[in-house]
């Protein structure tokens, strides 16, 4: 990817909520990062987003050579593009945006560098497809925020290179990150689709009255989602099948999953439907704020990861 085959200067292009986090994570791991957004008071709001998140990152472990002093930013985003060896992109999604700012990226950039995007709902079919040199695009889409959750989908359109796609891989895993790769570009990826699916029967269970907002989030923070934390659900069958085990459970308990599973149900998502959710939420946040309730929930996962990888999950 440079001249000595490693990656030490990463460029931030867009610094809103994933853009900022992915700032501060990189910087936490050693590499000098520039970052590039025009909006308005753009360098202020990364900055204290970054030293708020350091507390996070300090907490999970900073690289020796970590430090917030190594953070640049730089308005002008040619020049901040001039030396990147790895680009994290977070702009807008809109389609001929991300595609036009994509060309103009392949353009400002050194012919090694490889140029991922944050993308959580446009196929890089799209994004790459302006660009002179696609063979070097990819998705590398994080769960948010970036600098706590470890996933980071990778997919690549037509036009990607299979040298690229490894090589990001290889490149989010040595520096801390949990990349799985998706053989096939669909929209929301997988995570967000995996979630759109829970949330579906949710939605339904909630508008048919089987239970309300605040005990259907109970259901899941209180049942499968404190197992999740710790493994996936194909996993966790293996465990539930007892000393059988995955065997145990596809001959004797699938069928009757297969069963719940044609009885789920799609809801209508009526504005009634969206005010009883909204009201439930803002009963169970009571008077904490979004940030509160953000930095809690890091507090958690923070504490979650360090004893997954305790155990070696």
């Amino acid at each position: 990817m440079t001249k000595n085959g490693k990656i030490q200067n990463v460029t931030v292009v867009g610094t809103g909520v994933i853009g900022a986090s992915w700032a501060a994570y990189y910087l936490s791991r050693g590499f000098n990062v520039i970052a590039t957004d025009p909006a308005p008071n753009a360098e202020a709001g990364l900055r204290k987003y970054v030293d708020e998140a350091w507390t996070t990152l300090s907490k999970n472990g900073l690289s020796p050579s970590a430090s917030r002093e190594r953070l640049t930013f730089e308005s002008n985003m040619a020049q901040a593009l001039a030396d990147a060896d790895f680009v994290q992109e977070n702009a807008p999604e809109r389609p001929d945006f991300k595609a036009k700012l994509f060309a103009e990226m392949d353009d400002a950039t050194p012919s090694g560098a490889i140029l991922a995007s944050s993308s959580s709902t446009l196929t890089m079919d799209v994004i790459q497809s302006a660009a002179k040199r696609p063979e070097r695009c990819v998705i590398g889409h994080p769960f948010n925020p970036p600098h706590v959750i470890p996933l980071v989908e990778v997919v690549g359109g037509a036009k990607t290179s299979p040298e690229t796609i490894e090589k990001t891989m290889a490149f989010y895993a040595a520096i801390g990150k949990k990349p799985i790769r998706l053989f096939k570009a669909l929209p929301g990826h997988v995570a967000n689709r995996l979630q759109a699916a829970l949330y579906k029967e949710v939605l339904y269970l909630i508008q048919q009255g089987v239970l309300s907002v605040e005990d259907a989030d109970a259901a899941v923070s209180y049942g499968p989602g404190p197992r999740w934390g710790v493994m996936g659900p194909s996993l966790q069958w293996h465990v539930g099948g007892g000393q059988g085990g995955i065997h145990h459970f596809m001959e004797h308990l699938m069928g009757p999953l297969e069963g719940l599973m044609k009885a789920l149900g799609s809801p209508d998502v009526t504005p009634e439907l969206k005010q009883t959710v909204t009201d439930g939420v803002m009963q169970m946040a009571g008077t904490r704020s979004v940030d509160q309730l953000a930095e809690e929930e890091n507090e958690v996962l923070t504490g979650l990861f360090s004893g997954r990888t305790r155990v070696g999950l």
